[in-house]
C-alpha cells in the first residue's frame, strides 16, 4: 500500500513519533482576531490518529 502523499505533506513527525498538524481556521478572517489568538494560530498542535489510520495513510513515514 502506498503512502497518501497529500495527507502526509500536512503532517510533521517528531523524533519520538508524535504527529504535528496545523490547526484549523487559519486561512482568512484573521484581522478581527486579537494578538494572542493570532500567535496561537501560528503554533502547530498535536494530531491524534489511531494505529489503523496510521497504517492506512502513513505507510512509509
Amino acid at each position: 500500500m502506498k503512502t497518501n502523499k497529500s495527507f502526509a505533506k500536512r503532517l510533521k513527525v517528531t523524533k519520538r513519533g508524535k504527529l504535528l498538524a496545523r490547526k484549523t481556521g487559519q486561512n482568512h478572517f484573521n484581522a478581527k482576531e486579537n494578538n494572542s489568538q493570532k500567535l496561537a494560530k501560528g503554533r502547530s498542535g498535536e494530531f491524534h490518529m489511531t494505529n489503523k489510520e496510521r497504517s492506512r495513510f502513513l505507510v512509509n513515514m
